[in-house]
């Protein structure tokens, strides 16, 4: 075993046992690549290996600018797919349609800055229908420092999300679902009455560390549901009916 491999191995021990013993909590940032090798003596390259491994083993999180991270603790599976609405409308035998409501680039909030990654944002606002029908409401956020040719493309001819997964392809995907009243203006999109039932999907997708898109698509409770299926010691897999 060469001297750089076992410095590796020593940099990996040493940060994985300060995560696991509660030392380095989570969200806490772990020293920064170039001090790590001023504190091991090594080349920037042994310690970039070590804190990959312990970004690929889930325990730590690398974000472009800010630095490496003790990963929060998961408590849940991801157990569905990234779907593309216009795919699986087509497969359904369903006409598909999107129409773009409303398009612009902004400043982010401070809550937003995190997926900008120093840059602007494209929001979109969009209506998926099948057959003519509202299935549903969108709310989108694209990180143009990540996906900078989306503000060339028309996005009333293509649905952003299959654009997305096209040309911008994610690393890491987290889903957040809730239920939700529909709002006035929600329920007149969707053709329901003003605090119907509704499913809220919220995703947000990363590639390699840093963020690409955060969407809101809002379901009439009527017209979606979420079916998962698994095995015990297999990785789960994601249908949606």
């Amino acid at each position: 075993m060469s001297e750089s491999t076992t410095l590796h191995r020593r940099i990996y021990d040493d940060i994985e046992g300060r995560i696991l013993s509660g030392e380095w909590a989570p969200g806490a940032r772990i020293p920064f690549e170039h001090e790590l090798t001023e504190r091991y003596g090594c080349s920037r390259m042994t310690v970039s290996k070590a804190i990959s491994e312990l970004a690929t083993r889930g325990l730590v999180t690398r974000r472009r600018r800010a630095g490496t991270f003790v990963a929060q603790p998961r408590v849940h599976s991801a157990i569905l797919a990234i779907p593309d609405l216009r795919a699986e409308a087509t497969q359904r035998g369903l006409a598909y349609e999107y129409r773009l409501l409303a398009r612009r680039e902004r400043q982010p909030t401070d809550a937003e800055r995190e997926l900008a990654g120093g840059g602007l944002l494209l929001e979109l606002d969009g209506l998926h229908l099948g057959d003519g029908t509202a299935l549903a409401l969108e709310r989108r956020l694209i990180a143009l420092s990540a996906a900078p040719e989306a503000a060339s493309v028309d996005f009333s001819t293509a649905p952003p999300g299959s654009w997305l997964l096209d040309a911008e392809p994610w690393t890491e995907a987290e889903h957040r679902i809730s239920a939700v009243s529909a709002t006035a203006q929600d329920a007149r999109l969707l053709g329901l009455k003003a605090g119907a039932a509704c499913l809220c999907v919220e995703r947000r997708t990363w590639r390699d560390g840093q963020g690409v898109t955060q969407v809101w698509q809002t379901f009439p409770g009527d017209r979606y549901d979420l079916v998962a299926r698994f095995s015990p010691g297999r990785d789960a897999r994601g249908d949606r009916g």
